[in-house]
């Protein structure tokens, strides 16, 4: 087998950059990929009776989304609430078109197109107030009656019961009483909460009145794909961002803020929606240059600036291998050793850390253990992952007998708990380097996650896990063997820093997309893995070749050397006999 090595080409996403329009394009541009919730909306204007839910999510700027959103209905005329006679001859209030006559008198105007509340909303803000002098009471509009669409934040809201079940209950009632003097207001605008996907489900699941009145649901994408739109329409939702802000993008500008984009999505085709997160580096750009013309020195300032403010730990991490705290070698070859990528997440910040993982093996009765789950230092998906390269190990070479061996596997100098199953095929490689006893060449680093039949699968951080290979191997120095092995189904998602594009250019530093795990141990050991004959045995060799001969060394099927026991049993039959 052989594995593909990644031209430079597919290291970082390629884009075809269009001339910048020089009009501001208008908030409409927001709105690129949200198909949904401009489909929701447009529904909510035509039906009566049912609410909207906007599932967003944190990247998002709300105010300007729903900005656009209402500006795209077009201009509402005014609504009047006026008083008019009841059939029983008393007081009642009723919404109207028309402007009202001197004698009629306005009680509240609905004219503002929209507006939203969010935080600590009180009773008053949503139903209104009386306010009363020596003289007479007077109604203040709430946000109910003074515009055509409420937008709420429903965290806000679900955070005060009383306030969320008030307001299910005038949608019920379609009607809502300040106080025991006036008639009830007519409810005569739209609703629209938004807020995060789980709380809608929730809400949905255990409350009736809410699963009535909020039939519609509109979620909002988090990033566009490039099969489906063009850089030009990305383009202009970057300038209307901009534009937000008074600033201005240069053509230079493009190329750095579409690669941040593309690495926030973690894909190559795939560009960010997370407007706020946009926004917050331009505002940073802007700060940095002094100037309103953004161009492309000013946008890598402030992603270099924003990663090194958040970058602490990674710096700490980096001196413990560089002052040899934590050992492990990217030069030479060593049996039952090799270099696993992880990678170190928190919630503002994550950045690749490379792993000793090393195993013993010894006669036993077949058990492949996992010392982080013994130690309560390894997660579910973690154990899972050992679980399937045991089965790997059993499709092999037990499938018609027992294996007489035990197997130790541990992730060195690791004292937190590790999870996930990207490091399955480095733990597998190990392995079989130990039962073998093979060495493992380790200038490598090598993640990737296996199924049962030996095929490896995607995993997630690889721009971290080899940023932070090959950060270990430059500041020891490039010697040209060193590289990193990663799944192919990975390659779409690369998008890594120049420097490593230059090095693997320039031949100093390697990247090996595999497809499965045979691929991986040839790389490593520098020697064919080995097919199976009919009688599922491997040519001596092969690295499956010398496994197989000692797991059958370690279950007494080869011919060895009489112990002494042995010999002394011989020379008493024959004296015997």
């Amino acid at each position: 087998m052989t594995s593909i090595q990644i031209p430079t080409s597919s290291l970082a996403p390629q884009f075809h950059l269009p001339p910048l329009s020089q009009p501001n394009p208008g908030l409409s541009s927001l709105l690129l990929g949200q198909e949904r919730i401009v489909d929701a909306f447009s529904l909510l204007t035509q039906v009566n009776g049912q609410q909207l839910y906007i599932a967003d999510f944190p990247g998002i700027e709300r105010q300007m989304t729903i900005a656009a959103l209402v500006k795209q209905q077009g201009v509402l005329p005014a609504q009047y609430l006026v008083a008019a006679k009841a059939d029983d001859q008393g007081v009642k209030f009723i919404w109207q078109t028309d402007t009202p006559n001197e004698k009629q008198g306005i009680i509240a105007e609905q004219r503002l197109p929209y507006l939203y509340l969010s935080g600590h909303i009180r009773r008053a803000d949503l139903l209104g107030r009386i306010t009363r002098t020596d003289k007479a009471s007077q109604y203040q509009a709430g946000a109910l009656a003074k515009c055509h669409y409420l937008f709420i934040c429903a965290e806000s809201l679900w955070k005060r019961e009383p306030l969320w079940e008030l307001l299910l209950q005038v949608l019920e009632e379609g009607q809502y009483k300040i106080g025991g003097e006036l008639a009830p207001i007519p409810l005569n605008c739209k609703l629209v909460l938004v807020g995060p996907g789980q709380l809608y489900s929730q809400a949905l699941a255990e409350d009736r009145l809410f699963q009535r009145h909020f039939p519609l649901l509109g979620e909002m994408a988090g990033e566009i794909d490039l099969t489906q739109h063009k850089e030009t329409q990305y383009c202009q939702w970057l300038q209307t961002l901009a534009g937000s802000i008074d600033a201005r993008l240069s053509q230079s500008s493009l190329l750095p803020l579409l690669r941040h984009s593309a690495r926030l999505t973690e894909h190559q085709h795939r560009l960010s929606l997370s407007s706020a997160d946009m926004l917050r580096l331009l505002a940073q750009a802007k700060a940095y240059s002094g100037k309103a013309q953004l161009d492309a020195a000013a946008i890598s300032h402030a992603l270099k600036q924003m990663h090194f403010r958040h970058n602490s730990s990674e710096v700490f991490s980096a001196q413990s291998f560089d002052d040899n705290f934590i050992n492990l070698p990217t030069q030479g070859a060593i049996i039952g050793q090799v270099n696993g990528l992880t990678v170190i997440d928190s919630v503002d910040y994550s950045y690749g850390e490379p792993a000793r993982i090393t195993v013993s093996v010894h006669y036993g009765d077949g058990e492949v253990a996992d010392i982080e789950r013994k130690s309560e230092l390894g997660g579910n998906i973690h154990t899972k992952g050992m679980m399937i390269l045991s089965a790997c190990l059993y499709r092999i070479f037990g499938r018609d007998a027992p294996l007489h061996l035990n197997a130790n596997i541990v992730f060195e100098q690791s004292y937190q708990e590790i999870d996930g199953d990207s490091a399955s095929l480095a733990e597998y490689c190990c392995l079989m380097s130990a039962i073998a006893e093979q060495p493992i060449a380790q200038s490598f680093g090598i993640t990737g996650a296996l199924d049962q039949f030996g095929n490896v699968q995607a995993i997630g951080g690889v721009n971290e896990k080899i940023e932070g290979f090959f950060s270990l191997c430059q500041r020891r120095g490039l010697t040209g063997e060193q590289g990193v092995i990663i799944p192919k189904a990975n390659v779409l998602q690369l998008n890594l820093d120049p420097n490593i594009i230059s090095a693997v250019e320039n031949g100093l530093f390697h990247i090996h997309a595999i497809t499965h795990m045979d691929q991986a141990v040839e790389l490593l050991m520098n020697m064919p893995a080995g097919v199976p004959d009919e009688d599922n045995d491997f040519h001596h060799e092969t690295l499956y070749g010398l496994v197989q001969a000692r797991l059958d060394k370690l279950a007494g099927h080869l011919d060895e050397e009489p112990g002494l026991f042995s010999r002394l049993l011989t020379k008493l039959k024959f004296f015997g006999g």
